[in-house]
């Protein structure tokens, strides 16, 4: 049995309000101590809160919810206090001072909801992007992945394989031949499911989301990268000089663009350097191989092979750079020409390696999973071996129980939980 937590899980003070949450076996006696007479589950009541020596602290709007019908899936009790400094360091210190408390570390409250059956690891990433979206799309994105959108369709997928699976162990239990032949209909069932798998692992990942799309400005020294970034941007964020070889490491960025997210990177220019220029661009063909988008400031003969290539014809605004050859966006950083056509077809490009309306972006974990389990099932197709069928079905249910985090993930619940703040 877990020993009792609480926590501030609202906002850092002051503020309006502040919700501290005391979650465990003795979280209704704690709550009580503080409180006196606790309201019904599930309703609320307001109530003084008090300490050992009758000191009135705060006046608060208590909740109170019994486990396992609770976020945590344990005893848990709400305090809305007042949301000033003082008031929430004396109840909080009056907390502190209960044997059977301790202080919650980050994410344990979610922790314990997961632990308790509350949640599954899907719907715990999802929670974690949540809290850490800035953009619209990774806000919507993350709400999926918490609302436990992927979770009913694994689900879905569960029940289907397990009743796959008691199909092709009946047949093993009933035949006393030692090689029996499985019945072709759930080779067949199997493979429909394979398709199912394939079209989820077609969709965009959600690391571009998650992360920002990595947009990195490439070319020759002196063509003009560090001044393009500067304005789109809207701030000098890179030093511009008219010496070659200024920028001798790449500089990124973090922005949005229409709801966008984007890493904008500047790259040292790309020519044959030694030394500490020279590691800079090593880094900066590195930094071309990695990009989503490549914004290319070069010779288009010189432009490197990239699927998502934009050839930008910077320094416009020069007389002898008024004609940009075809297939180039001429831009200049000094009068603005070109820069919000440029920022356009960059936004374009980057929504089109993002999840679309309602898609749930799976994340490198759960496609490898995913991956797992559909390509056990694909080895079903040409298998009359009944022992065969039942160990890839046996398999697949391990990846999809290994995605949902019912089996072999402890490696990795520190880390994620770790993401969270504290008293969530």
């Amino acid at each position: 049995m877990h020993d009792t937590i609480f926590a501030l899980s609202s906002g850092r003070p002051p503020a309006a309000i502040a919700v501290i949450r005391i979650s465990g076996p003795s979280a209704h006696a704690s709550a009580a101590r503080l409180a006196g007479e606790l309201p019904p589950a599930r309703h609320a009541a307001v109530r003084e809160l008090r300490g050992d020596d009758g000191e009135l602290l705060d006046e608060a709007l208590l909740l109170r919810f019994d486990g396992p019908a609770s976020a945590t899936g344990e005893d848990l009790v709400e305090l809305h206090c007042h949301g000033g400094r003082a008031v929430v360091d004396v109840v909080l210190g009056a907390l502190a001072r209960h044997d059977d408390l301790r202080e919650a570390r980050p994410g344990e409250f979610t922790r314990r909801a997961f632990e308790n059956g509350r949640i599954d690891l899907t719907a715990a990433e999802g929670l974690a992007d949540l809290l850490e979206a800035e953009t619209q799309s990774q806000r919507r994105a993350a709400l999926l992945l918490a609302d436990g959108h992927l979770s009913r369709q694994i689900e879905a997928w569960q029940a289907r394989l397990l009743q796959l699976s008691a199909r092709a162990e009946a047949a093993i239990d009933y035949v006393d031949e030692d090689s029996v032949d499985a019945d072709p209909a759930i080779a067949a069932d199997a493979q429909a499911l394979v398709g199912e798998l394939d079209a989820w692992l077609a969709r965009a990942t959600a690391e571009p989301l998650r992360d920002g799309v990595l947009v990195v400005i490439a070319g020759p020294p002196n063509a003009g990268k560090s001044s393009l970034l500067n304005v789109i941007v809207g701030s000098e964020r890179a030093i511009v000089s008219d010496s070659p070889g200024t920028t001798r490491d790449h500089i990124e960025v973090a922005m949005a663009l229409d709801g966008v997210p984007l890493r904008l990177t500047d790259t040292a220019g790309i020519r044959e350097a030694e030394g500490v220029e020279g590691i800079g661009v090593a880094r900066a063909h590195r930094l071309v191989d990695a990009a989503d988008i490549l914004l290319w400031l070069g010779e288009v003969a010189d432009a490197p092979a990239h699927p998502r290539r934009l050839n930008v014809h910077a320094r416009a605004d020069l007389p002898d750079r008024r004609r940009a050859p075809a297939g180039s966006l001429a831009v200049s950083s000094v009068t603005g020409e070109g820069i919000s056509e440029l920022l356009v077809q960059v936004t374009q490009i980057a929504r089109q390696m993002l999840p679309g309306e309602g898609e749930v972006a799976l994340n490198r974990r759960q496609r490898a999973c995913l991956a797992a389990a559909r390509d056990d099932l694909a080895l079903l197709e040409g298998t009359s071996d009944s022992a065969v069928v039942a160990n890839c079905l046996r398999s697949a249910r391990s990846a999809f129980d290994r995605l949902t985090g019912r089996a072999g993930v402890e490696d990795m619940l520190d880390a994620l939980f770790g993401r969270f703040c504290l008293g969530k």
